[in-house]
């Protein structure tokens, strides 16, 4: 039987393609992204939102699952480019097709759609999971909106059927695919490092939210545990080596260091490596 998405698919066994596909943009402040105030904090500071497509030689892995629809048009300034289902679309790969969908942290940003992915196993970190359904999201209002209710009913629903994985710590979960705790902008705020043609590449998700975050050592406001977001910097570009690429979460600059790729080539989705 013919695979459709053999044009995906890299030819070496053990190694990945990856693209970004942003699916938002937004017009913000730098205060709202760098914590610390400073005279620059008012200054204007776009922002993109992204998950990310991986396909082996077997495999199917979205990285993250957005916004869903509904809950985008109620975010102020949001500019709506298209659910991420709608972008995976673009390349022939509909949602029955994603086996694997590992969630970086349970933002609302981040977990979306996952209701949408039928065939999906979910993959969080133990410690993610045990704090937003623990006590203490529900007492501390200023993380409460960073959660989507529905989301996590969805992802408990999943887990009693046995299409959730919990892990702990640094796990291989596909070969040339691992994740990697860190901590630090949540609880369980997990890295995912892909092997590829082009060498190691370090999904940082909100670990880092922008190039920035690195190259000046500077966190984003919204963070569980200061140290630990320190720590994710420093195993950030540890995981990626000399030679590895490193993807931040929210950073536009990211459509503007690799080729825009897809059948529109419209530049809403590039190709990492």
């Amino acid at each position: 039987m013919t695979d459709r998405l053999a044009p995906l698919r890299p030819q070496a066994p053990g190694t990945w393609r990856v693209w970004a596909l942003a699916y938002a943009l937004r017009r913000g402040q730098r205060g709202q992204h760098f914590l610390g105030h400073d005279e620059r904090s008012g200054e204007p500071h776009p922002t993109a939102y992204y998950v990310w497509l991986a396909v082996s030689d077997t495999d199917v892995v979205l990285v993250d699952a957005g916004i869903a629809p509904s809950r985008a048009a109620a975010v102020p300034g949001l500019q709506y480019l298209g659910s991420p289902i709608e972008l995976l679309g673009r390349f022939g790969v509909r949602p029955e097709d994603v086996g694997w969908s590992v969630l970086t942290h349970l933002h609302y940003d981040h977990t979306g759609v996952v209701a949408e992915l039928p065939a999906a196993t979910y993959v969080v970190q133990e410690a993610e999971w045990e704090y937003w359904t623990g006590p203490w999201p529900r007492r501390l209002t200023r993380e409460r909106w960073l959660c989507a209710p529905e989301d996590l009913e969805h992802l408990a629903a999943a887990g009693e059927v046995g299409r959730r994985r919990d892990v702990a710590g640094d796990v291989e979960l596909l070969p040339g695919l691992s994740v990697h705790l860190v901590g630090g902008h949540t609880a369980g705020m997990q890295l995912v490092r892909v092997a590829t043609g082009a060498g190691s590449v370090v999904l940082a998700s909100d670990a880092a939210h922008f190039y920035e975050n690195l190259t000046s050592d500077r966190p984003p406001p919204i963070l569980h545990t200061m140290p630990a977001v320190y720590g994710a910097f420093d195993r950030i570009t540890e995981l990626a080596g000399d030679a590895g690429l490193i993807v931040p979460g929210h950073d536009p600059g990211v459509l503007d260091r690799f080729p825009a790729d897809g059948p529109d080539r419209t530049g809403s989705v590039v190709r990492i490596a």
